[in-house]
C-alpha cells in the first residue's frame, strides 16, 4: 500500500478546514465548476467551500471526517499522476462514507500494475482484498459490477509482477445463457473464447498488450475452461474461477481440489444469477455451504451498495431485489 501526503486539517467549531499544497492539483481536486465538490456534497452531506487551496467542509463531525478522507484520497491520486474523473470521486466518497469517526483511511488498499493503479473503492472491496492477501481460497461472491473478478485478477497480476507465484489461471464455465459450447461454431478456442472475453479484458487493461501476448504463449498466462483444469495440480499459480455460479457441484469439487503448492485461488460468481438447468443445484452455493468454517478459507459478500459502474446499475439491482423480496400474490 503506498503512502500519500495528506492535507492538514483545522477545526473551528462546526466547520473543518482542509489545505494541500499544490494549488493547481487543489483546483483538480474541485473539478471543472467544482464538478467533483458536488458530488462529495451529495454523497457525505456536507458542504464544501473552496478556497484556492483549501476547503472548508461544514455538517455533522463524521460527515466532515469522511469528506476530509474522501479529499485525500482524491488528492493522492492526483498526486500520482492517475486521472480523476466523476467515478473515481464516487468512489472515493463511497469509501469513506462508512468508516467510523476516527478511523477513516485516507489511503484505499491499492495494487500497481504495469498500465495503472487498481484501487479499493468501497470498504467490501478494501476487505476481499485482505481477503485474496491473507487467505489461499477466496470466494467473491455478490452481483455485476462489484469488482470481483477484476480485484481478483489485479490481485494475481500484483503477485506474478511480485515473482510471488509464476502463472496466472483464469477459467470459467462455458456454459452462458442455456447455451451449451457444442451447438455453437467454429473450433474450440473459437467456441469457448467468447465466454472468456471478459477474463481477457481484465487482463488487457492492466498489462500491455504485446506483453499478455507473450506470457500467454509462454503458458505463463492461462485462460481456458473449468473442463481444462480435471487431472490437474495448480502450483505456483494465482488461480481464479469466474461465473463460479454456473459450475455443478462435481465441477466446483474437482476445481478446488486442483489448489497446489504455493498457489492462491479465488472463486467469484453471483448465487442468484445461475444459467444451470432448472433444478440443477449451482456449485458455488453448494461450495459455501460445505466450506463454511474451514480453516484457509475465505468469504467476501458484495451488496448493491458496491456496484463501481453507472450509478444507475445500483438502483436497477435494488429495483430487482425489491420484487423478489416481495411475496407472491394469492
Amino acid at each position: 500500500m503506498s503512502e500519500q501526503k495528506t492535507g492538514t486539517r483545522v477545526e473551528n467549531g462546526d466547520v473543518e478546514i482542509v489545505a494541500f499544497e499544490d494549488n493547481r492539483l487543489a483546483a483538480d481536486l474541485s473539478g471543472e465548476h467544482d464538478a467533483h465538490l458536488a458530488v462529495l456534497e451529495d454523497a457525505l452531506n456536507v458542504r464544501i467551500d473552496p478556497r484556492g487551496n483549501r476547503f472548508a467542509i461544514s455538517g455533522e463531525p463524521s460527515a466532515r471526517a469522511a469528506a476530509v478522507a474522501a479529499l485525500n484520497q482524491i488528492y493522492g491520486k492526483l498526486e500520482r499522476g492517475e486521472s480523476v474523473g466523476l467515478g473515481e470521486v464516487r468512489a472515493a466518497a463511497k469509501l469513506a462514507e462508512t468508516q467510523p469517526l476516527g478511523k477513516v483511511k485516507t489511503v484505499a488498499p491499492s495494487i500497481k500494475t504495469p498500465k495503472r493503479q487498481i484501487m479499493a473503492r468501497t470498504p467490501n472491496q478494501a476487505a476481499y482484498l485482505q481477503k485474496l492477501d491473507s487467505h489461499d481460497l477466496t470466494f467473491g461472491v455478490g452481483p455485476a459490477g462489484t469488482g470481483k473478478t477484476y480485484l481478483a485478477v489485479a490481485h494475481a497480476v500484483g503477485l506474478l509482477m511480485t515473482g510471488v507465484i509464476e502463472r496466472i489461471i483464469l477459467s470459467r464455465p462455458a456454459l452462458e445463457a442455456g447455451e451449451r459450447i457444442g451447438f455453437l461454431p467454429g473450433d474450440m478456442k473459437e467456441k469457448v473464447d467468447p465466454f472468456l472475453r471478459p477474463l481477457y479484458d481484465a487482463l488487457h487493461d492492466m498489462l500491455h498488450a504485446d506483453y499478455v501476448e507473450r506470457r500467454i504463449a509462454s503458458g505463463d498466462i492461462e485462460i481456458a475452461p473449468i473442463a481444462f483444469m480435471r487431472g490437474r495440480t495448480l502450483s505456483r499459480s494465482a488461480v481464479i474461477l469466474d461465473e463460479a455460479q454456473n459450475a455443478t457441484p462435481a465441477q466446483m469439487k474437482m476445481f478446488l481440489t486442483r489448489l497446489g503448492e504455493g498457489a492462491h485461488m479465488a472463486v467469484t460468481g453471483d448465487p442468484t444469477q445461475t444459467d444451470l438447468p432448472h433444478g440443477e443445484v449451482s456449485g458455488l452455493n453448494d461450495a459455501l455451504s460445505v466450506l463454511t468454517g474451514v480453516e484457509g478459507v475465505a468469504v467476501a459478500r458484495f451488496t448493491a451498495a458496491d456496484v463501481v459502474r453507472h450509478p444507475l446499475v445500483s438502483r436497477i439491482i435494488d429495483a430487482y431485489d425489491a420484487r423478489e423480496d416481495k411475496p407472491a400474490r394469492p
